[in-house]
């Protein structure tokens, strides 16, 4: 890791690929064009500590349920990179910068977005909401791995409430993070569990449950297209009042990047809806939206026609995301063409204005390579 530059109090750091390590770097683009797993342990046994043969090799371990394998790749990993950090570089501080167009950089993204998801599947949601403000941190204006889908996920499960407030309050002006479903959703559910808490003096839980009301009515008027697949993974039978009405049903058509987003939110976070609490105070909030949707509230119409003219299409780390959740509900939900591009586990979705340092190195042994002198 070398340092680029210091700016307004920022560190923009960079990690970088000697000569041998390309060498590497080339055998295992061939391991993996060859498809076949026994290669790339190959070439680890002589390179142990190659970084993308050890992504791509915890990615085979995970598919045949090697789980212990696959951690152990991923933390062999990050040590590589541990041993690599600059004397300056500081995780903790959250001045710390890495350009994610880099490819050099892409693996770290990768590492701890693995090892993240890991210690989430193993119970330990607070720590690997550590994980996710540290990825979002490394770029938080582009968010290459679209860290904000998953943020709000993260601090509901490790009860995190007012963490996820504050970042909606300060986030909200200049991301506009109400317009993602997961956010509006989230917020509100936020309030409530907030408000059922037993340290919370009475008028602050009437205030908290009032505005936990309001929030989820407006999510559900703003992303009708939630409820019906919420509702089927909660295995909860809606009754005849909302699945006959048109607002749940054709009418809540979205486009594909939207669906995208509510296939995404909803096949992640369907297991936090199930509790008891929970779907009371949704179906009592489902009644007062579909009464405010027959009293004609300027408000639906104002949502419709925002849905219409918004949501045209998905940027790139948003399917960057997508396909590293895994989350099936969404993965359905990609566009073709994402979907018929071979994608890498090393490097899903690469962006398009890659800053191609590699091949500034890569030079000088092509031209010694092909070079005769006259």
């Amino acid at each position: 890791m070398t340092l680029l530059e210091s700016r307004d109090g920022l560190q923009y750091f960079t990690f970088e690929h000697s000569r041998d390590y390309q060498q590497i770097q080339f055998k295992f683009l061939d391991s993996v064009e060859s498809m076949d797993p026994n290669n790339i342990v190959a070439l680890l046994q002589m390179n142990p500590y190659h970084i993308d043969s050890l992504l791509q090799l915890s990615d085979v371990c995970r598919i045949q349920e090697d789980q212990e394998m696959a951690r152990d790749l991923i933390e062999r990993a990050l040590y590589s990179f541990e041993c690599a950090f600059h004397p300056v570089c500081s995780l903790t501080s959250g001045t710390s910068r890495l350009d994610y167009l880099r490819p050099e950089n892409r693996a770290f993204y990768l590492a701890v977005y693995k090892h993240m998801m890991f210690l989430e599947r193993r119970g330990c949601p607070r720590t690997a909401l550590e994980y996710c403000r540290l990825i979002l941190s490394l770029d938080p204006d582009s968010d290459p791995l679209c860290m904000l889908l998953l943020i709000d996920f993260l601090s509901l499960r490790s009860r995190e409430y007012n963490f996820l407030l504050r970042l909606y309050q300060d986030w909200e002006v200049h991301r506009n993070l109400s317009q993602l479903p997961n956010f509006a959703f989230s917020v509100a559910l936020s309030h409530f569990h907030l408000s059922q808490e037993d340290q919370t003096e009475s008028e602050e839980r009437k205030r908290l449950k009032h505005k936990a009301d309001l929030l989820l009515q407006d999510a559900l008027i703003m992303f009708p297209g939630v409820l019906m697949p919420l509702l089927d993974l909660c295995t909860v039978q809606p009754d005849a009042a909302v699945s006959s009405h048109d607002f749940f049903g054709p009418r809540s058509q979205q486009s594909p990047a939207l669906a995208e987003l509510v296939s995404l939110y909803v096949g992640r976070t369907h297991t936090l809806w199930r509790e008891g609490g929970v779907l009371l105070w949704l179906e009592e909030c489902v009644r007062d939206v579909l009464r405010r949707v027959d009293a004609k509230d300027p408000l639906v119409e104002d949502c419709q026609n925002k849905r219409k003219q918004r949501y045209q299409s998905a940027p790139l780390n948003i399917h960057r995301h997508v396909i590293l959740s895994e989350i099936k509900e969404a993965t359905s939900t990609l566009p073709l063409e994402v979907t018929t591009q071979s994608v890498m586990g090393f490097d899903p979705l690469p962006p398009l204005d890659s800053v191609a340092e590699f091949l500034c190195v890569l030079l000088p042994i092509l031209i010694s390579y092909f070079y005769w002198p006259v």
